[in-house]
């Protein structure tokens, strides 16, 4: 009996605290959120340009003439690494039907182990430099991997993290077709 109080006076604790963290989360995002528009399923994308690895310029925003996915990641990011093949994969596969562009959050990872992570994922998509964090930030990024599906008007059709290899084809399969 003693030991069953115990177990529910402990089950009844972690209830409380995950309560107090999750208000906790909730005040800290409607303060970072406060100031920018927030971005919504079938509103325009926040539009930046970022230089590339190859040195080229790209722009997200606007009207496009291909659907675009915009995948945020990082060089130290296990999950990113498990993910790499399966854009790779779908890219290779559909690249005449949609743009990838593989945006670094550099100012938290170093160049060099960004172009070894390009080099052996053998990403043949741009993979865009966001120095500064700015794209980052207007995206409301909270974490990498994830991805924007953004369809030829500039408008956000889904935002997805790292999924099984079919299930992300799908998803692109359906933005092409959007």
């Amino acid at each position: 009996m003693k030991r069953n109080l115990l177990i529910f006076g402990f089950a009844l604790a972690l209830v409380g605290l995950a309560l107090v963290q999750n208000n906790r989360i909730d005040r800290v995002l409607s303060v970072s959120a406060a100031g920018r528009p927030e971005i919504k399923v079938e509103s325009p994308v926040p539009a930046f340009t970022l230089k590339g690895l190859d040195g080229g310029e790209y722009k997200v925003g606007g009207v496009r003439d291909k659907p675009l996915m915009v995948n945020f990641w990082a060089s130290w990011c296990g999950p990113c690494r498990e993910e790499a093949p399966a854009l790779k994969q779908v890219y290779d596969r559909y690249k005449g039907q949609f743009d990838l562009y593989a945006v670094n959050v550099t100012r938290g990872d170093e160049l060099e182990a960004v172009r070894r992570f390009v080099n052996q994922a053998q990403f043949s998509f741009p993979v865009l430099l966001d120095t500064s964090g700015e794209a980052a930030d207007a995206y409301r990024l909270l974490f990498v991997p994830t991805s924007f599906l953004i369809d030829r008007q500039g408008r956000l059709k889904e935002v997805i993290h790292v999924l099984p290899p079919d299930q992300l084809e799908d998803k692109i399969k359906r933005l092409i077709a959007s």
